[in-house]
């Protein structure tokens, strides 16, 4: 499914890993760490960042779209995400529709504490998208 080289794919899930390290969640105390690969071959990372007013924290999935966002990226080839849990898991719902906006079949690289590692195509965990053409639909 992804057009990743297997040493792109190491060093994806690899920064991944490291940002979870760096997660600031006294909450939840659930670490997760984002790297994202855009079509250039740079990686921006992100890791979640809690808040004592909870809507107001930040995910690694979304830390790491403002970061490549604010470094002129906007195509991407890959996501890995990194958490604490032995079986990967899937980003959260606010998370797949962020990436849906970039690029709607993102191959997802979901990480578990153990190194085992699950790809997905983002387009099956966020069928049924909602995305720009619908909102050009209602602006012509």
């Amino acid at each position: 499914m992804s057009a990743l080289r297997e040493a792109e794919r190491a060093a994806l899930i690899a920064a991944a890993v490291a940002m979870k390290d760096r997660a600031y969640c006294p909450y939840s105390h659930f670490p997760v760490g984002a790297a994202l690969l855009d079509d250039r071959g740079t990686t921006h990372v992100g890791c979640n960042v809690e808040n004592a007013s909870y809507p107001v924290g930040l995910c690694a999935e979304r830390a790491a779209i403002a970061n490549a966002v604010s470094a002129g990226a906007r195509r991407f080839r890959a996501i890995a995400i990194a958490t604490n849990l032995h079986d990967p898991v899937a980003p959260c719902g606010m998370c797949r529709q962020a990436l849906s906006e970039f690029a709607p079949d993102l191959p997802c690289l979901l990480v578990g504490v153990d190194g085992a590692v699950l790809e997905r195509p983002l387009g099956a965990l966020l069928p049924e998208r909602f995305g720009p053409a619908n909102l050009a639909e209602v602006q012509s």
